[in-house]
């Protein structure tokens, strides 16, 4: 065999192996190094090497010992750009979040293009009482005279339109609600429920103090993400309403925690 159809073999060989791990990426969502290295029969070394070579291509991410499909971390991007991604999926789960409010109830909501399609759904409803951290929500709620809106005071956030800081977390010292609507920027089973902004984080968790039940309200692209800031870990959220597209192992290992998971159709 000369040189050049060794090499040939070789890289047909690489390619193989490429576009294994590729697939079996998509089918799981994420793998780690020592899996890859068994079912491929090839050493640990041998993997480093092809994950740093698919990544150097943009087609996966590395991250402690694992390869996902892509990166995880998220910026921060204006809520008129995110209200136009997802709007089936959105609209499904605010429709979903609605039934679980009831007459008298008090309620918390958060911020996010999620809340303010759970907010349309609800401004059909009487006799509840809804404090808001979403100065979208609150002008929305509010042109039913028989919602009670209380607006959260503090400063207003250009990109989410929702207010953050010390006034508005000064204020939750004085409510009780039945349950919180809140949305996340990411989902990751391990490191928890995320947002772009710090402040945000914050005055989501002093809310979460403030409700008897947290509900998250979130689309499947949300699960593998991580924003900046943390909100909480995965079990500290009592349900979560997403769309059918969720991750299966992601759904799984929800439900193994004991979190309620509602799944809505996007075209239901």
């Amino acid at each position: 065999m000369d040189n050049l159809e060794k090499s040939n073999i070789e890289l047909e060989s690489l390619s193989d192996r490429h576009r294994a791990i590729l697939d079996i990426l998509q089918l799981q969502g994420s793998v780690s190094v020592s899996d890859l290295s068994e079912r491929l029969s090839v050493s640990e070394v041998t993997i480093r090497k092809d994950l740093s070579s698919l990544e150097k291509q943009n087609k996966l991410y590395r991250t402690h010992g694992r390869a996902i499909p892509i990166s995880p971390y998220i910026g921060d991007r204006h809520i008129n750009e995110k209200e136009k991604q997802m709007v089936r999926e959105k609209r499904a789960i605010g429709k979903m979040a609605a039934k679980l409010v009831n007459e008298h109830d008090s309620i918390l909501v958060a911020s996010g293009t999620t809340i303010l399609y759970t907010a349309k759904e609800l401004v059909e409803k009487k006799n509840i009482t809804v404090i808001s951290a979403s100065v979208s929500a609150s002008s929305m709620l509010s042109q039913n005279k028989q919602i009670d809106v209380v607006q959260l005071g503090g400063m207003v956030r250009e990109s989410s339109v929702s207010v953050v800081g010390s006034f508005a977390e000064d204020m939750l010292k004085y409510f009780n609600c039945s349950l919180l609507f809140m949305g996340a920027d990411g989902v990751d089973l391990e490191f928890g429920v995320t947002t772009t902004n710090m402040m945000e984080a914050n005055l989501n968790r002093m809310m979460m103090n403030t409700s008897q039940q947290t509900v998250l309200l979130v689309d499947s692209t949300k699960f593998g993400k991580k924003g900046f800031s943390k909100i909480c870990d995965i079990g500290d959220i009592d349900r979560i309403i997403t769309d059918d597209g969720i991750p299966q192992m992601y759904l799984e290992s929800l439900q193994d925690r004991g979190i309620e998971v509602t799944v809505v159709s996007a075209n239901g």
